[in-house]
């Protein structure tokens, strides 16, 4: 003899109220417990980022030693990539 099938009904919740699903990641972090980085991460990150935005500058305004060069605004751009490198670390 065959099982009865349930049917489902359309709508409303999957799971009862008050549980949680099984696939659901462990259980929740304390804040306490979060990860914490040092103070020199967000120091070393605005560093960069202000020392590359103003080698770009400075180069566009040609007070820089030397004609203005693309050497210049490539290393400005890869010190504003090193600080947004950076900021992926700070939590």
């Amino acid at each position: 003899m065959a099982k009865p099938t349930k049917r489902r009904v359309q709508g409303g919740r999957v799971t009862p109220r008050g549980t949680r699903p099984e696939n659901e990641a462990g259980p929740r972090v304390p804040v306490s417990a979060e990860k914490i980085s040092p103070t020199w991460v967000p120091v070393l990150m605005i560093a960069l980022l202000a020392l590359g935005a103003i080698m770009i500058v400075l180069n566009y305004v040609a007070l820089l030693p030397g004609d203005t060069s693309n050497w210049y605004l490539l290393g400005g751009l890869g010190l504003l990539l090193a600080g947004m490198l950076v900021a992926t670390q700070w939590h």
